[in-house]
């Protein structure tokens, strides 16, 4: 009889198990594309700043550093997410790139949806402490990148996916100042 319970008991546990994301590559599709992610830039904090800061002039001149910085890259899109402080730091490297700002779900990082709509391009994906290392492990398909110190600012990860391999390197520009 204990055995019959701790049998349905497993079987019940089992069953309410949440199914896993999908985050890894899909490995049906071809998937080639560069991915570069950043963190929103220095946003206004304080008890007057709301849910939805903007950005300081400090975090204004860092979103034109990266648009800067990524003159060359040639981006086929700019993704953000729906908050002040990601959208006006995708801003300038989107108008440099001719590009409107693309909203996505931190939420529903990496789908197939993603992938299919980003297949073949070089994407800027513009995020938060939390949301850009997790899309990075998402696109990776493991744990391998810790939420970003809520003082950096200046970290710019960049993924190529070819072949269904990925290669990240991160670059730390957290020295920069706005001189």
């Amino acid at each position: 009889m204990i055995r019959l319970l701790l049998s349905l008991l497993m079987l019940l546990i089992l069953s309410c198990k949440d199914k896993p994301k999908e985050t890894a590559i899909d490995t049906n599709t071809s998937q080639e594309a560069t991915f570069y992610l950043i963190r929103h830039a220095d946003k206004v904090r304080g008890a007057n700043a709301g849910d939805d800061p903007a950005l300081t002039d400090v975090g204004e001149a860092r979103a034109q550093f990266w648009a800067n910085e990524l003159k060359g890259v040639g981006f086929d899109a700019v993704y953000s997410t729906d908050f002040r402080r990601t959208k006006s730091t995708a801003l300038p490297t989107a108008n440099q790139n001719d590009l409107q700002v693309k909203l996505y779900d931190p939420t529903n990082l990496f789908n197939k949806e993603f992938q299919q709509e980003t297949s073949g391009k070089t994407v800027l994906i513009v995020g938060h402490s939390n949301t850009t290392p997790a899309f990075v492990n998402a696109i990776v398909g493991s744990d391998k990148y810790d939420e970003i110190d809520d003082s950096k600012y200046g970290f710019l990860y960049i993924v190529k996916v070819e072949n269904g391999q990925t290669e990240v390197d991160v670059k730390d520009f957290n020295s920069w100042s706005q001189e």
